[in-house]
């Protein structure tokens, strides 16, 4: 009996990865070395200080914690800058026939993801009022594979999680999810997210009877 779902918003709700691409782009740049979208990729679901950590070691980089508390900070800007600029537009295509499929079926959902810019960007696009929960990472202290932030989404719905689907674009947010003892979905390409119950392209013409269907199989 599915009573909720818990939504990442990077890559699921939003494609705020592209101005992620960009922030750490324009940080490794400034260190003398490239990054690439492929590498964007690997940083999906990961904290930004272990992305950070991540970038540095793949230009050979080594700097204090002061002064990587610096990048990232320096990062983050960059990215607010660009986040600021969002509207409702840059939602991706289904995603708010989607949502109203839930309501009209009484499915709780609430917002788990790991940014700690969660906030503003579902203000950016006229969604922070609608979900029952946004779980992120000014809530949360351990980063996925941990399920810590989607039993806090399920918690704060009273949901227990085998009553509950985590939408994730991210391999580690899948095994997240799956950690938890959650149902989950996949939202990309099957090869990246294969452990998912079920793996959508995205939310475009997609029927919550579908959902109910695919994690069954």
């Amino acid at each position: 009996m599915i009573e909720a779902c818990i939504f990442d918003l990077d890559g699921v709700i939003v494609d705020t990865a592209k101005y992620h691409f960009i922030a750490w782009r324009r940080l490794a740049n400034e260190l003398g070395f490239d990054f690439s979208e492929e590498d964007n990729e690997k940083l999906k679901g990961v904290s930004r200080i272990d992305s950070l950590n991540l970038i540095l070691q793949w230009g050979g980089i080594e700097m204090s914690e002061d002064k990587k508390q610096e990048w990232a900070t320096r990062k983050n800007d960059w990215y607010r800058e660009y986040i600021l600029k969002m509207g409702a537009d840059e939602m991706l295509e289904g995603v708010r026939e989607f949502l109203d499929q839930l309501k009209a079926n009484d499915i709780k959902y609430a917002l788990g993801s790991a940014s700690k810019n969660a906030g503003t960007v579902m203000k950016q696009i006229g969604l922070e009022n609608e979900f029952q929960a946004i779980i992120d990472g000014t809530k949360t202290t351990k980063g996925k594979p941990d399920p810590q932030v989607f039993q806090m989404g399920a918690d704060a719905m009273g949901v227990a999680p085998e009553n509950c689907i985590v939408f994730e674009d991210a391999a580690k947010g899948v095994e997240a999810a799956l950690n938890g003892g959650f149902y989950a979905v996949g939202v990309g390409k099957p090869e990246h997210l294969a452990k998912a119950h079920m793996v959508i392209s995205g939310f475009k013409n997609l029927g919550w009877q579908d959902i109910l269907n695919g994690i069954q199989q």
